[in-house]
């Protein structure tokens, strides 16, 4: 069924269902603020101009985008299960927690260092000054590396205070992704998620997998430890895990999951810092 200009209206999809709502919400300790600025003041992240969002979809988006918009929208830190966070609505992906021993294991830094820093501060607002002692990058995306100097210094990693951990080959497929073919694959993120259009119904109102880009300061910093098989196991911080590598739909390093083998399981359900689609 169609409805005006051509948009599937509601009739056979389940919008009565309300499950994925009450999951986006459980959790939630602290929503933060919305805004994110630059040090010369600049607004970098405004997920505050999403507010028109609740209710209804208008007949100018697809009502399945405003459901699902609605949903990533929402943002904050959350408690995923005992000793395991994450901050989301931050950015286009999301930033997990990992508490260990004696400090925390960041996985995923988000895009730019100050929507990171962002995290970060809204983390050890509700759970106090925990230094990071490892950064975990799932893949070579962008969204999964650029803040990583947001929640720790290239100092404390040369020092070996923190350990860098990724796939094999992620430096060389980040390169070629964001600096060979940096002015293409520019122009593409403009497009696919939209962050200059204006927010509203007839503008931005998400792009799927997260409401848009950041326009923050993007960084990279070498990886300390590589992952290149299925079943390798290490541990940080008495926190323990074995890696498994997917296979990706092109060519760049595999995504990896994480599943700790010591003191408890971080992932109880499918690894929402797993991407395969970006």
């Amino acid at each position: 069924m169609k409805g005006p200009l051509g948009m599937p209206d509601r009739t056979g999809l389940p919008f009565g269902d309300t499950a994925d709502f009450e999951a986006a919400d459980r959790g939630l300790i602290d929503a933060g603020d919305p805004v994110v600025r630059n040090e010369a003041g600049a607004v970098v992240w405004d997920n505050g101009s999403y507010g028109f969002l609740p209710g209804e979809a208008p007949e100018t988006v697809h009502p399945s985008l405003w459901r699902q918009s609605t949903l990533v929208a929402r943002q904050g830190l959350f408690e995923v299960t005992d000793g395991i966070y994450q901050v989301r609505g931050y950015d286009l992906s999301n930033m997990s927690v990992i508490e260990g021993d004696t400090g925390i294991i960041v996985i995923d830094p988000l895009i730019s260092t100050e929507t990171a820093a962002a995290a970060l501060a809204l983390y050890r607002k509700h759970r106090g000054d925990r230094p990071v002692v490892a950064v975990i990058h799932t893949h070579s995306h962008v969204d999964h590396f650029g803040g990583v100097k947001g929640v720790v210094s290239q100092a404390d990693v040369d020092a070996g205070r923190v350990q860098i951990i990724a796939p094999e080959g992620f430096v060389e497929h980040a390169i070629a992704e964001n600096v060979y073919a940096g002015t293409a694959m520019a122009r593409r993120a403009g497009y696919m998620y939209g962050a200059a259009l204006p927010r509203g119904p007839k503008g931005g109102v998400g792009a799927g997998l997260g409401q848009t880009t950041s326009t923050g300061t993007v960084t990279l910093i070498d990886p300390t430890v590589t992952i290149a098989t299925t079943g390798q196991e290490l541990a940080v911080d008495g926190v323990g895990w074995s890696s498994r590598w997917l296979q990706a739909p092109r060519p760049r390093p595999r995504c990896t999951s994480t599943s700790p083998t010591a003191g408890r399981c971080a992932w109880p359900r499918t690894p929402p810092t797993t991407c395969t689609t970006c």
